[in-house]
């Protein structure tokens, strides 16, 4: 558990950083990111929302790690996620 609190923080503090380094709306830049971690894979992630940016061997590993640990989530949490994020970018539209 401890090594995927580290993942995450690790994902999040990329997705901090990018977004704000490029002035890029930092809310759609991480919907985009997460849409991609949850229903995607390791490659989409990279050519869609990172794929502007030069993600290094280490970065690129602990993404992977990462994307394994939601794919191996029980298909109901995972589910769950999934409808929180449709949730999320349902409201988005609204607003």
């Amino acid at each position: 558990m401890k090594g995927s609190s580290t993942l995450l923080l690790v994902a999040l503090t990329l997705l901090c950083s990018c977004g704000l380094a490029t002035g890029e709306d930092s809310g759609e830049f991480f919907m985009e990111f997460l849409q991609t971690l949850l229903v995607g894979s390791p490659e989409e992630l990279y050519e869609g929302p990172l794929g502007k940016y030069n993600v290094n061997a280490d970065a690129k590993a602990a993404l992977t790690e990462l994307k394994s640990c939601i794919d191996d989530l029980q298909p109901m949490h995972k589910a769950e996620l999934v409808k929180l994020l449709v949730q999320v970018l349902g409201s988005e539209d609204d607003a």
